[in-house]
């Protein structure tokens, strides 16, 4: 049986960056990936990269299959440079095969070709991330034409007709992609309260947006029945008490993910798990076991990639740095959804805010005031921003406009900073560019 210093199950961007880096310190270094199409994790080839290259180029309506040819390109050279990365380290091996837990640090790994061996970790990093979770709707699971978040941006044609069950942020998200191209895209949701984290006036302009770009949309609904015919699938659900049946060409399951734990064995070491599968961590994200930590999505939280990065940090701090970095510390995290125009939040919402009974001071700005919305010829959307009214510090910023992703980062620096608001207030921005909103938006 093989030893290594350091074992890290799943190639995720954690996993792979702390494997980097250990490797070229000259630790030995085991990266275990059960596929060769996610070398690099789920952001490179399943998530956030392949997305957003089909959302911008349906922005700039580009053919469907053409997009995904372009996708496809990107990702298989990205996998490439992340193997290398690892695989090219004098002291970093990658192994293609399936991890199986057989005591705390004793691994099965199952090959390709069926194959079964052994291998044994001083420290062991898990870091498979999440999968999508598929309802328990009749026939929807052994339907030929379900999608999930993966096989969705592996289509060979454009579905004509599409139905996404599901109208959170990754439904919104392949919603307004997949209208980008000219698909008839109809969006089924069991709650009767449109994305409601979202304080209500931008809910209702993404809505009303969506609904413009030619989205429908069913909220509150139950989702009865999904039969397979000759070259469609008819989807049969309840709205206000009454049957109804929509046939598409593809049905998309967008009702969130969840750790992948469970082929993993843990049942065989001392590793705890909640109630969904997620691994318990603390504060410096070590499981149960002695010696073994769990990054990304796995762990349950927010489930980013710059998360797991910063997972990263926290570990390489404990193994070879000043031991100061915790969980606990992570507190402004922004976040975007990527539909047209993105929508991105940090901090508090006005919605929060008032639900907890915290002071704020609001300023408000259209999209349309801004000369580079205007550029962009997308003037769609608002910006909001909560300041204390105490301290002028910033609570928190909802940002509904062009290039909000880039903008909400500059917001959570000075959160982070604690900065007062009017220091991006008075900054002098350069022209034209979505950022310097902040000029007018905090006056």
């Amino acid at each position: 049986m093989e030893k290594y210093e350091n074992i890290i199950i799943g190639f995720g961007k954690g996993g792979k960056t702390l494997a980097k880096t250990l490797a070229a310190k000259g630790q030995s270094v085991l990266v275990i990936e059960k596929s060769q199409r996610m070398y690099g994790g789920t952001c490179i080839n399943i998530g956030c990269i392949p997305s957003k290259s089909l959302i911008l180029n349906g922005e700039k309506k580009l053919d469907f299959v053409t997009a995904v040819e372009h996708k496809e390109k990107l990702t298989k050279m990205l996998r490439n440079k992340n193997y290398h990365m690892i695989a090219d380290e004098a002291t970093g091996v990658v192994l293609d095969g399936t991890a199986r837990f057989i005591s705390d640090h004793i691994l099965e790994v199952t090959l390709p070709d069926s194959t079964k061996m052994q291998v044994e970790g001083e420290k062991i990093f898990i870091n498979t991330g999440a999968l999508p979770i598929i309802l328990p709707i009749a026939g929807l699971a052994q339907s030929k034409y379900l999608l999930d978040s993966t096989s969705a941006m592996d289509q060979e044609k454009l579905p004509e007709t599409l139905v996404i069950i599901g109208s959170g942020y990754i439904g919104l998200e392949f919603a307004s992609m997949f209208a980008s191209y000219g698909s008839k895209v109809i969006v089924l949701d069991a709650h009767t309260e449109f994305i409601p984290r979202e304080d209500d006036d931008i809910s209702e302009m993404i809505y009303r947006d969506l609904t413009n770009a030619g989205i429908e949309f069913h909220l509150g609904v139950t989702v009865d029945q999904v039969v397979d015919k000759d070259a469609t699938v008819e989807i049969s659900f309840t709205e206000n008490g009454e049957m109804k049946k929509v046939v598409a060409d593809k049905v998309l399951a967008a009702t969130g993910r969840k750790p992948n734990t469970a082929e993993l064995g843990l049942e065989n070491t001392t590793i705890s798990v909640d109630d969904r599968g997620a691994i318990v961590v603390n504060d410096l994200l070590q499981t149960t076991a002695k010696d073994v930590w769990a990054i990304g999505d796995v762990k349950g939280g927010l489930q980013f990639t710059y998360i797991s990065l910063d997972d990263y940090r926290i570990i390489l701090d404990q193994l070879i740095g000043e031991k100061k970095r915790r969980v606990s510390d992570r507190e402004v995290v922004p976040y975007s959804v990527f539909i047209t125009p993105p929508l991105s939040n940090v901090g508090l919402t006005e919605k929060e805010a008032r639900k907890k009974g915290i002071a704020y001071k609001l300023f408000k700005f259209m999209s349309a005031g801004v000369p580079k919305a205007q550029v962009l010829e997308d003037p769609k959307g608002i910006f909001k921003v909560l300041v204390d009214p105490e301290t002028n510090q910033i609570l928190g910023a909802s940002i509904y406009a062009e290039e909000s992703h880039e903008v909400i980062n500059l917001i959570a620096l000075a959160m982070k900073g604690k900065l007062p608001y009017t220091l991006l207030r008075d900054h002098i921005y350069s022209h034209p560019t979505m950022s310097e909103a902040l000029n007018d938006v905090l006056k």
